[in-house]
């Protein structure tokens, strides 16, 4: 498929397709005449892609996974799970703050709920 298919399927600009091109983190082929294809493995990695760039990931970081998907070997197996694991720490983190946020922001409704039923009452 040209570039505008795994676009719209992925609701990713062109633009972004090319620049993770650029980036390392994807690799199409080409046509004798220079054009770009893809297939359902592109749209894929661009789903997963899409998703490391959502956790706050750095497309630097998923750069630094990637080797091992497209070109395996020990060293960039070790590389690329050292990277792994550091974003597997930094998102567990970002989600026990999240989770201690929600709390907070639960028990701050609690309140709220029980302020607005007993000024009903009154």
């Amino acid at each position: 498929m040209r570039i505008g298919e795994p676009s719209a399927r992925t609701g990713v600009s062109r633009r972004s397709l090319r620049y993770y091109e650029q980036q390392g983190l994807l690799v199409s082929t080409r046509s004798p005449s220079g054009q770009r294809y893809y297939d359902d493995d592109h749209v894929q990695r661009v789903a997963l892609i899409q998703t490391f760039l959502a956790a706050g990931m750095s497309s630097r970081t998923i750069a630094k996974m990637v080797p091992c998907m497209t070109e395996p070997n020990m060293s960039r197996a070790r590389q690329a799970l050292a990277a792994m694991n550091r974003e597997r720490t930094r998102l567990s983190s970002t989600i026990d703050g999240l989770i201690a946020a929600r709390e907070a922001l639960d028990r701050l409704i609690d309140v709220n709920r029980a302020y607005l039923a007993n000024t009903a009452d009154d």
